[in-house]
C-alpha cells in the first residue's frame, strides 16, 4: 500500500464518548483513564495489549491512540448488536505524517510488527487490508491471519486531536438520531461498513 491508498482512517467509538472526544481528542488507553468514558473494548484483548512495548521506543501500546485502515473489520462485526449506539469516526489521513506514528501489520494484540509509516505502509497488501470478507472455513489458519490483517492499526502517540476528525459514519437512522443529540459533525449512514 501507499499513502494514496489511504483516503481516511477510522476509530470505532460509542456515541456517548463523542462529546469528550471532541474536547480531548481520541485518547490512548492510558490517557483515557483520566476521564469518564464508555469502553467497547474486550478486556481479554486489552490485557494482551497492556504490557506490550513498542520496539525502538520507551512507550507501551497503551500510550498510543489506535486507528484502523478499514473499519469494516472483526472489531465492528463483534459490535453489531450496538449499531444504534456506536459510530465510526472518520480521521484525516494527514495523521500519517505526524511524528512518532506507527503502523502494524495486524491487530496489535497479536504477534505483529511495529514500523514507522514510511517503512510499514509499503509492506501492507491493499487487497488484504481492505478485503470485504476474511472468513475462510476451508482454512482456519488463513482465516485467523486475514482476521488479524483486517484490524491492521495506525498508532498515534498519546492522542489524535479533534481537528483531525472530518466526519462520522453511522449504521442507521437511530444512530444518526443519537449522534445528533451530542454533535453537529457531518454524519452519514454507511450501511456497507456495518454488520447486521
Amino acid at each position: 500500500m501507499n499513502i494514496a491508498d489511504v483516503q481516511e482512517l477510522y476509530c470505532i467509538v460509542p456515541i456517548s464518548n463523542v462529546v469528550s472526544i471532541l474536547r480531548e481528542g481520541i485518547l490512548s488507553h492510558n490517557e483515557a483513564r483520566r476521564i469518564y468514558h464508555q469502553s467497547i473494548a474486550e478486556q481479554r484483548v486489552q490485557d494482551l495489549r497492556q504490557n506490550k512495548k513498542i520496539p525502538g521506543t520507551n512507550k507501551h501500546l497503551h500510550d498510543y491512540a489506535n486507528l484502523y485502515f478499514d473499519a469494516h473489520n472483526p472489531m465492528l462485526s463483534a459490535r453489531r448488536g450496538a449499531n444504534d449506539t456506536i459510530c465510526v469516526l472518520r480521521i484525516n489521513n494527514d495523521v500519517l505524517f505526524l511524528d512518532g506514528v506507527i503502523v502494524t501489520d495486524q491487530n496489535a494484540s497479536r504477534d505483529c510488527w511495529f514500523k514507522p509509516v514510511s517503512e510499514g505502509l509499503p509492506l501492507l497488501k491493499y487487497s488484504e487490508v481492505f478485503a470485504e470478507f476474511w472468513l475462510n472455513r476451508d482454512d482456519p489458519m488463513e482465516e485467523y491471519r486475514l482476521k488479524g490483517i483486517k484490524c491492521a492499526e495506525v498508532l498515534v502517540p498519546k492522542r489524535v486531536r479533534p481537528s483531525h476528525i472530518i466526519g462520522v459514519y453511522g449504521a442507521n437512522t437511530t444512530a444518526i438520531g443519537n449522534f445528533r443529540q451530542v454533535s453537529t459533525l457531518p454524519i452519514e449512514i454507511k450501511r456497507s461498513m456495518f454488520f447486521y
